[in-house]
């Protein structure tokens, strides 16, 4: 699999952590909501490199690949934890 099909993959399921979360938030504890703000704030990050590499794939740098790759990883997780106290 290409780094561009493991991006697109992580982006898939970063945004349906997100999705599901926000629908939980209203019901969380101030210290769940401090961290989903936190991890917002990674998430424009994310998507801003997703959209650097997509309107300039040609051009874009491995280390732009991976910090993407990595900034979503941290998401992924991040998103995780939240679900698991949340249930």
């Amino acid at each position: 699999m290409s780094m561009k099909d493991d991006l697109n993959k992580l982006n898939e399921t970063v945004k349906q952590y997100r999705d599901e979360l926000r629908v939980q938030m209203h019901l969380a504890q101030q210290d769940v909501r401090d961290e989903w703000d936190d991890l917002d704030e990674y998430w424009d990050k994310f998507r801003q490199k997703l959209d650097d590499i997509r309107h300039d794939a040609d051009g874009v740098g491995q280390d732009t690949r991976e910090t993407a790759y990595n900034l979503g990883e941290e998401l992924k997780a991040g998103y995780e934890r939240i679900r698991k106290r949340l249930k």
